[in-house]
């Protein structure tokens, strides 16, 4: 099955997790009720970070740009799930469907850029998300990034990504590329994509970042 079909049935579902597993049999879970639930502490928080206008890369249903809108923040959503960009659109919130490598809106004029909930995975290539994320910022652009929780300080090589699935109730999606870049392992791939860390924290149990321009 498309990975985004299945992630798109849990949504419709109210799921409140979706478990992915990695072809090295690793298994982890990812929060969707959180996704479909409105911003939390945490988040607001990340979003106190934001200036506008802000690039929601992977926005899924959309809580960080409904937030953001609450503000008065612009905000813009890039999603590939057609269903995610439907609850997303049907809150409000402004969202282009497809992906970051082949959609590229208003090049160089957003202020932050948002890979949170475990996006910097997208594509299974950290370092060419982030060069393509980068070339979609202003000058002094920065990009908000959540890490992984899991221990370890090796960044993912982008010849090397890891094959992971979306697993539920006897079903599964077809494999896709992913990667998992945790606290330690981010400077590498930063650096590869002419960024710098800027601030790192921890919030509630998750872990953050702040990439700028080298």
């Amino acid at each position: 099955m498309n990975p985004s079909t299945l992630f798109g049935r849990l949504l419709d579902d109210g799921a409140d997790a979706l478990t992915v597993r990695a072809s090295d049999g690793d298994v982890w879970s990812m929060p969707m009720g959180r996704w479909l639930a409105p911003a939390t502490e945490v988040d607001e928080r990340v979003l106190d970070r934001a200036v506008g206008p802000v690039l929601d890369v992977g926005c899924g249903p959309g809580r960080h740009v409904h937030a953001l809108s609450r503000r008065g923040v612009v905000a813009l959503g890039i999603e590939l799930s057609p269903t995610a960009v439907r609850h997303a659109r049907n809150g409000g919130a402004e969202v282009v469907e497809g992906s970051i490598f082949e959609v590229a809106p208003d090049p160089g004029c957003w202020s932050t850029a948002l890979l949170l909930d475990g996006n910097i995975g997208i594509g299974g290539q950290p370092r060419q998300l982030l060069r393509r994320v980068a070339e979609l910022l202003g000058d002094d652009g920065c990009i908000l990034v959540e890490l992984d929780p899991e221990p370890g300080d090796r960044a993912p090589e982008d010849d090397a990504p890891i094959r992971v699935r979306i697993e539920s109730d006897g079903s599964t999606s077809a494999w896709f590329p992913w990667a998992r870049v945790t606290a330690g392992a981010i400077d590498a791939p930063a650096e590869a994509a002419g960024l710098r860390v800027t601030e790192r924290w921890s919030d509630g149990g998750r872990h953050f970042c702040t990439l700028s321009r080298a």
